[in-house]
């Protein structure tokens, strides 16, 4: 039995017990179709924890659904979606993101996301996927957004995804949001050849005390919080850093791309 198997045996013998039907439940719940939880108890869709947050308060189980959701299920899914890391970049008063291959998640526009998203190979629904990746960004529209420092390697801007105006309309979006003074892009030139960065991307969640880094593969996403490991990654960061270009030239580089995206 896979996780997801799991989580649906449980959240169904849950409704069970209650004497509810799935379209009795989705009503209770408010937010979710009958055909959603339909398919979540027979372990065709993955459970947001939103959705066992919700179930967990109607049927009154302790946070069972919600543990289960984010300890097993979520291993395998986006951050988006996993509500560790959510909660620590929803704290951190800074964001330090090391890209190699693509526009970090913050930053993507919608059209972007989904062209990626609908090419990664994973099995999830891609309109869920854009719309919590279009929610997560919501962090940078608050009053007191945290600093984003994005360090991308220029490979990231020319690499074609969804488009020439996909890529155009992303690069003027980068160069927008750029003028904000609590966001700062860097690109690492391609002529700086071999560098540390091609080791893979990583995210470092910066707060008053500590440091958390967020550590991205094919297969899952890990959440780092071990001081030796940390302070490997945040070293990694500066090294990162110093081969990027400072950001008026990275401006004047996301210009000169855009250009080649018309």
């Amino acid at each position: 039995m896979t996780p997801l198997e799991f989580f649906a045996r449980e959240l169904r013998q849950a409704r069970e017990c209650a004497g509810m039907s799935q379209s009795q439940l989705a009503a209770a719940i408010v937010g979710y179709s009958a055909s959603f939880v339909a398919m979540v108890e027979t372990a065709r869709r993955v459970p947001k924890p939103d959705f066992a947050q919700r179930c967990d308060q109607l049927f009154s189980t302790g946070g069972i659904l919600t543990r289960l959701a984010e300890d097993l299920v979520c291993r395998d899914m986006p951050p988006e979606w996993t509500g560790k890391w959510l909660s620590i970049e929803d704290r951190a008063t800074a964001l330090l993101s090391y890209e190699p291959l693509v526009i970090p998640g913050l930053l993507q526009t919608e059209p972007y996301a989904r062209a990626l998203l609908a090419a990664s190979g994973r099995q999830f629904d891609v309109d869920d996927l854009v719309s919590a990746r279009m929610e997560r960004q919501g962090i940078l529209k608050r009053e007191r957004p945290p600093m984003l420092i994005a360090v991308m390697d220029e490979g990231v801007v020319r690499r074609h995804v969804g488009g020439p105006k996909v890529m155009h309309d992303q690069l003027m979006h980068l160069i927008d949001v750029s003028e904000r003074s609590d966001l700062i892009i860097q690109i690492v030139p391609s002529d700086s050849g071999v560098y540390a960065g091609l080791a893979g991307a990583f995210v470092v969640a910066s707060f008053d005390d500590r440091d958390v880094v967020y550590v991205d593969s094919a297969l899952r996403g890990d959440v780092v919080e071990r001081s030796d490991d940390v302070t490997i990654m945040r070293r990694m960061w500066e090294v990162l850093r110093a081969e990027a270009l400072p950001k008026s030239k990275s401006i004047d580089l996301l210009v000169k791309v855009a250009k080649t995206w018309e």
